[in-house]
Formats: structure tokens, C-alpha cells, sequence
């Protein structure tokens, strides 16, 4: 059983609503549209109604280094929207990112936070649209825009397969092994390795590189 749900047509920042009450826990939280929403190093994070997924959870702390809990959670977003046929991977330290024109974009992201007994994660896909950023190396892109013609997932349905693959009692720690490496498989067809180094550090190499270009 999964974490309970609660949808919301909007709200200043679903990570900060969790933040407000300790109460709910386990819990997560979906809002259609944040006014406030943040990413990392409190960064702002553009949520546009219906734009994309804008989920937070408060969990079980797990007996993982935060930065491997953070790689394992955002790997189980990955696998969620794999049936959508884009290839998708884990850039450090939180990004999640696909190729487009022989470049990488940037699709999401995932935030963590401790706070007592509770870890708070909060996690923001652009789905159907993404912001317009100048200057950033990695420029922002849409689930939409990498596969056009295909029908976007439920944000809803999203959500709650994504916090069914954190396990039982919605902790990330119980994703499943993490091997030193191994094939890419289901993390996405465009990568030849996935490993993870210490503390959480990922290998991820497209399939014609011999060493990861985003590693360091």
C-alpha cells in the first residue's frame, strides 16, 4: 500500500504545504497548479495549470544516503513514464533529462528535504509544456515535445504508480537493489549503463561513450 494521495487544484508549493503539516505522514500531495513552486538551492520552478506532474511526499527516512534516496526515487519517475516511449535519464544530482538535436534538455527534477521523522520529496515533470529559461546549459523541454503524437499520461494515475514504486510504506529505500551497475533496461533504451557510485553518484553513459559525460 502506497502513500495516501491528496489532489489539489492548487497551491503555493506542494512541498511546502507538507511542510506545514507534520501530521500527514505518510502522505502526498498533487496540486494541478503551484503559485510558489521551487526546485533546488530554493530556485523558483515554474507549475503552469495542467502543464505537468507536481508531486510531494512525506516519508519514512530511509537507511540510504539522502543523494542515493533522491537517485532511487527519481529513477521510479523514469520507469513511470517509460510506457510513453521517450528515453529518459538521471543526470546529478537531481535532474531528470532526455536528448533532443544531439543535446540534453532537462525535463524535471526532484528535491529532498529532512525534517524530523520525515523525509519530503518533492518531484516536478514538465509534461505538456515547459518554461522558457534563456541561458541555462541545460534548457527546459516537455514530455510533449520529445513525443509528439502520443497521449500524455494522467497526472493522477501518474502519481499514484510513481508512489507505488517507492514500496509499501512509500519510502524510496525499498526500490528495489541498487547493483554497483548494471544494463540500462528499463531506465531508457538511449543509455548503455546505470550504476550508481558512492554516496549516490550515478554512471550513466549513452551507448556509443565508454565513460559518463554527466558523472561529475
Amino acid at each position: 500500500m502506497s502513500a495516501p494521495l491528496i489532489h489539489l487544484g492548487w497551491i503555493d508549493s506542494t512541498q511546502d504545504f507538507l511542510d506545514r503539516h507534520p501530521e500527514l505522514w505518510p502522505c502526498a500531495v498533487l496540486a494541478d497548479c503551484q503559485v510558489s513552486g521551487r526546485g533546488r538551492r530554493g530556485n523558483g520552478w515554474e507549475s503552469a495549470p495542467g502543464a505537468g506532474l507536481w508531486l510531494s511526499a512525506a516519508l519514512p527516512l530511509a537507511e540510504v544516503p539522502p543523494g542515493l534516496v533522491l537517485q532511487r526515487a527519481m529513477g521510479a519517475v523514469a520507469e513511470a513514464l517509460e510506457p510513453f516511449g521517450v528515453p529518459l535519464g538521471l543526470k546529478w544530482p537531481n535532474d531528470l533529462v532526455a536528448w533532443r538535436d544531439g543535446r540534453l534538455v532537462k525535463l524535471g527534477g526532484i528535491i529532498g528535504q529532512v525534517k524530523g521523522e520525515r523525509m519530503l520529496l518533492g518531484v516536478g515533470v514538465n509534461l505538456s509544456s515547459a518554461p522558457v529559461i534563456p541561458g541555462r546549459p541545460i534548457p527546459p523541454a516537455c514530455l510533449a515535445e520529445l513525443g509528439p503524437g502520443r497521449d500524455l499520461p494522467g497526472t493522477e494515475a501518474l502519481a499514484l504508480e510513481i508512489l507505488a514504486a517507492w514500496g509499501p510504506s512509500g519510502s524510496p529505500a525499498s526500490c528495489g537493489p541498487c547493483p554497483e551497475s548494471r544494463s540500462a533496461g528499463r531506465m531508457g533504451r538511449a543509455f548503455a549503463r546505470v550504476g550508481w557510485r558512492t554516496a549516490g553518484l550515478p554512471w550513466i553513459a549513452p551507448p556509443d561513450c565508454r565513460t559518463s559525460p554527466w558523472a561529475t
